[in-house]
């Protein structure tokens, strides 16, 4: 068993963070088992993986969380109107009342007509599933984009923060030598002064 770690966090490891949690969100688990996945990954306790979510990776992605819930109300929304149409009661009932049917005289016409409906409901089933499988691939595609975009973000950002900040240093820069070009030009124009020579002509002299 590799020893826990307890070194700084990486920017790939808060993405990853970031991703299984989401993950858990949108397919209705839990938190916790989002940590105990990330630490078994990671080496680290889910104890440190839920501090750091907690703490700092949480405030980064709250549009992703609010995503990742809308996500999950959506894969609820196509799951129930499969199981309000073909609920599991309707199957046993059926079943049932071929049973009791036999006891009255089942004849083949009724049998093949339970076989296709049967047949239907499977099909209409794994129809439905495949679609699910699709969807929920297409939006964990979809989601990872919006992370690495999200992180790509954050980083232009800061990059945009420490140009403004050389920009207003440098202006201070520029600022302070104009000053002292003006006061050094003052200070000469201070010590130039003019006197009349012997054929009544001005001329400078320094002070």
């Amino acid at each position: 068993m590799s020893p826990t770690r307890q070194d700084a966090w990486s920017q790939d490891e808060d993405l990853l963070l970031a991703e299984v949690v989401l993950r858990h969100i949108r397919e209705g688990g839990t938190q916790l088992q989002a940590f105990e996945e990330v630490g078994k990954q990671l080496s680290r306790t889910s104890a440190a993986c839920g501090f750091r979510w907690n703490s700092f990776v949480r405030k980064q992605y709250k549009s992703g969380i609010e995503l990742a819930k809308k996500q999950r109300k959506e894969i609820k929304k196509q799951t129930v109107p499969y199981e309000e149409e073909y609920p599991k009661e309707e199957i046993r009932e059926e079943t049932t009342s071929s049973v009791t049917a036999k006891n009255e005289g089942v004849t083949f016409q009724a049998v093949l007509h339970f076989l296709e409906n049967l047949q239907k409901k499977a099909a209409a089933a794994s129809i439905i599933e495949e679609a699910k499988e699709k969807s929920i691939q297409k939006l964990k595609d979809l989601e990872k984009k919006s992370y690495l975009l999200i992180s790509e973000n954050e980083r232009l950002t800061k990059n945009i923060k420490a140009i403004e900040e050389d920009y207003r240093s440098l202006i201070e820069i520029m600022e302070r030598a104009r000053k002292m070009v003006v006061l050094q030009e003052e200070d000469r124009q201070q010590k130039v002064k003019f006197q009349m020579d012997k054929n009544g002509n001005l001329e400078r002299i320094e002070k």
